[in-house]
């Protein structure tokens, strides 16, 4: 019996591992190839790639084409498991939620898209309870308060004063933070709606993938046409290989992490997603520091021990064993009338 207890703790730790690991090196190559696509000029004249929605459709015909390769190859039914217009409402926020974060690159700074994405815990706990009828404890509120609050001292108090290039008059206006708002408000959704849908069927991740990423595809190419912009993005590439390439890439890591995101969403549950990606935004700027020689401020210091202190905290929390009935107690219910089963 405790060899059993033990080989699923042994599991569950490596499925962690596998999962945190898969989420932050995919997920920093794709922060920092989309922030080189929307925010850098490709080419002598110095051009812009402003075509989000056609990333957005790249992404999801990859993903699509893939997990339907492996459906295919695992002899498992492409058939619906749960309702098509279910995968739908998971399609459409993906996509606000995709676009929003290309968006709002042109008007907010990194360090700002940043900072927002640390909150997502947040909107998480609040469709958790909205959704699926969840309710947090209060020390879970206060580990999502105190994640966020150290994201934020990290990014806000940098040593020195130019923490980003992009310092134009676009910054911090009031379209760009609502962008932000709007991709933690679809995204903490999107996750908490794939928790509900795992635990309502059963569902295949490859499943859902699939049919999420297939109506994304059609969603966003009917957008991409109507909005004129499908040539315009298919020229664009053709003339700058370089971005082509840097598509390629984007849509490759794009895929990867719809996977482990899945994996970990069905396997740990969205409020332990959120806290793996607030993690990997503070990891993906600590390396930023390390590889280009960046150094820290107390602050920032201070900032870093509060967001892991209160993660490590959690989850000590969380895996103490519970406490013993004292023996007054059994004696009581040992000697307490036992009700008959009706």
């Amino acid at each position: 019996m405790g060899t059993t207890i033990d080989n699923v703790k042994e599991s569950k730790i490596w499925k962690g591992i596998f999962a945190v690991s898969g989420i932050l090196i995919t997920l920093v190559i794709y922060g920092v190839l989309q922030e080189k696509i929307m925010r850098v000029p490709y080419g002598a004249n110095k051009e812009y790639f402003k075509y989000s929605l056609f990333l957005v459709f790249c992404n999801r015909i990859t993903t699509s084409t893939v997990s339907a390769g492996v459906l295919l190859a695992s002899k498992k039914a492409l058939d619906p498991v749960a309702p098509v217009y279910k995968y739908c409402i998971i399609s459409v926020s993906n996509i606000l939620t995709t676009t929003c974060q290309y968006e709002a690159l042109k008007y907010v700074s990194f360090p700002v898209q940043t900072l927002a994405k640390c909150a997502k815990m947040i909107p998480v706990m609040i469709w958790g309870t909205c959704i699926m009828q969840k309710r947090y404890k209060g020390f879970d509120y206060l580990v999502a308060f105190l994640v966020t609050l150290g994201c934020s001292i990290f990014i806000l108090f940098p040593e020195g004063t130019d923490i980003s290039p992009y310092s134009s008059g676009r910054e911090n206006t009031v379209w760009g933070v609502s962008l932000m708002i709007g991709y933690l408000g679809f995204d903490g959704f999107t996750s908490t709606f794939q928790d509900k849908l795992f635990k309502g069927y059963d569902m295949e991740i490859h499943n859902q993938i699939f049919y999420t990423t297939l109506c994304s595809c059609f969603l966003s190419l009917t957008g991409l046409i109507l909005q004129g912009h499908l040539l315009p993005a298919i020229e664009f590439a053709y003339r700058h290989n370089d971005c082509f390439l840097d598509i390629v890439l984007l849509s490759t890591v794009a895929t990867a992490s719809q996977f482990f995101i899945s994996y970990t969403i069905r396997t740990f549950g969205a409020l332990t997603f959120a806290a793996i990606m607030t993690t990997r935004q503070l990891v993906s700027i600590m390396l930023s520091c390390i590889w280009f020689s960046h150094p820290l401020s107390w602050e920032q210091l201070i900032g870093a021990v509060i967001v892991f202190g209160s993660l490590y905290a959690k989850n000590l929390l969380k895996s103490a064993p519970p406490k013993p009935i004292p023996s007054e107690q059994m004696q009581n219910r040992a000697s307490s009338p036992v009700k008959g089963i009706p």
